[in-house]
């Protein structure tokens, strides 16, 4: 009863660690049990990512030999099931999704010249407003969760509210930054300590143009 109390306060990284160990994996072998790579099984690990899909969930649990609730530190006694799982925190069942086209690449980092043509669809959770996507390069956006790879939601408008993730055309090239406007002063913050921040002002403004407005993202775990 002690070590049960002891897991259900663990995290679920927490839980995959542990239990990786005690099997005797590698973080490699994990990753080659899943068919994803060790820097994904590092963010599983880390609870670097808050909503593990179904989809991963069940071979992740039969990779490391257990069932899915007992990554929960549920047990027989606890009378919870596979089910209830699925209600928890932490946990996303796979949503209803709507097709969106993707435009190109955006940069997470300096700025990228974004190739704006039609490069098939992404499936983008319904009722996430979305016009069309982008896929993320580089690593400047990290600390609101969005990673090199990811595919970000762009909902097509003209202008944001100041602290919200834009997309933004500067100088005929695009980057995904947060964006704050200040009369005739626009400045795009990155989420990684590693980028600085930049100021435009006056005729500066007149190469910028805000494509729309950042309202969600895809993580491919791969």
């Amino acid at each position: 009863m002690i070590y049960y109390e002891q897991v259900i306060y663990m995290t679920i990284g927490e839980r995959i660690k542990k239990r990786r160990k005690e099997i005797g994996l590698t973080v490699d072998d994990l990753a080659n049990l899943i068919g994803k790579n060790r820097a994904t099984i590092y963010r599983y690990e880390s609870d670097d990512i808050e909503n593990l899909p179904v989809t991963v969930l069940e071979p992740l649990a039969s990779a490391l030999r257990i069932s899915p609730a007992e990554l929960f530190g549920w047990d027989s006694e606890t009378g919870k099931k596979y089910d209830d799982v699925l209600s928890i925190p932490g946990i996303m069942p796979i949503p209803k999704t709507v097709k969106r086209p993707r435009l190109g690449a955006i940069a997470c980092g300096e700025p990228i010249l974004a190739e704006e043509n039609f490069d098939g669809y992404d499936d983008v959770p319904d009722g996430i407003p979305c016009d069309f996507t982008l896929i993320c390069e580089g690593d400047s956006m990290i600390n609101a969760r969005i990673h090199d790879g990811d595919i970000v939601y762009i909902k097509q408008q003209p202008t944001v509210e100041n602290g919200q993730i834009a997309a933004i055309m500067i100088d005929g090239e695009t980057t995904l930054k947060r964006v704050y406007i200040d009369g005739d002063r626009l400045t795009t913050i990155p989420e990684n300590p590693a980028y600085k921040p930049h100021t435009y002002i006056g005729e500066e403004l007149n190469n910028i143009r805000i494509i729309g407005l950042a309202t969600g993202f895809t993580s491919i775990l791969t």
